[in-house]
């Protein structure tokens, strides 16, 4: 079994060339652990990744189902750290948007696409769903996009619990008014899922008990 060099601290080249041999074990089909890859995150997200980044294996079943189904593109919500859109992009042919409403995961995201050197077929954008104009895709993802990341990251900082919960619910209308507004062969790919219920006319493809949460792939017909 090829071995997965942990991340270097100081040297950006040895940072680099880690990368690259963590890149061709995902390409060859190997099975790195999360923890060897979350050791490419500032160590803050390293901390708090198990609870909200999608785990490896996520991102590998995701990048087969996507190939099976004629996906091309992929929008991420709330793509966080940038975890699920890089390694998506080592494990296959897609292109992959993140749209993240926090500039510091915004900024991290965009470092990990560089460091794995993979900008040509990633980028990330600032904003959330109704703020900013959803980027067209083939398929959308979703892993509980609207939670509270604050946790584990930052002091919380005082927040009115009456708009905290307007917010989560304006979020969840938003990305159920996409998925009513997108054309016939939309897919879906989630994770826990996104707060909300699909809109009629999504036809369960896949699914994958075996992940953790249940991962599942739905298509618009």
């Amino acid at each position: 079994m090829t071995r997965v060099v942990a991340r270097p601290r100081h040297d950006p080249r040895q940072l680099r060339r880690a990368a690259r041999q963590f890149a061709g074990v995902l390409r060859a089909d190997g099975c790195p652990t999360d923890r060897a890859f979350d050791r490419f995150l500032p160590e803050t997200l390293q901390r708090v990744s198990p609870e909200f980044w999608s785990p490896l294996v996520v991102a590998r079943r995701a990048a087969e189902w996507f190939q099976e189904a004629g996906v091309h593109s992929v929008v991420d919500v709330g793509s966080g750290a940038g975890k699920f859109c890089v390694a998506g992009a080592l494990s296959g042919s897609c292109r992959f948007t993140g749209l993240e409403q926090r500039p510091f995961l915004i900024k991290s995201a965009r470092g990990l696409a560089r460091l794995f050197d993979v900008n040509d077929r990633v980028q990330f954008v600032l904003g959330s769903l109704g703020d900013v104009p959803a980027p067209a895709a083939d398929a959308y993802y979703f892993f509980n996009p609207f939670g509270d990341y604050s946790v584990g990251l930052h002091p919380r900082a005082e927040q009115d619990r009456a708009a905290v919960l307007a917010r989560y619910a304006r979020d969840v209308a938003a990305a159920q008014q996409l998925l009513r507004d997108a054309p016939a062969g939309t897919c879906v790919l989630a994770l826990n899922g996104f707060g909300g219920s699909l809109p009629p006319g999504y036809d369960l493809i896949r699914v994958d008990w075996t992940v953790r949460g249940g991962l599942r792939l739905w298509r618009k017909s």
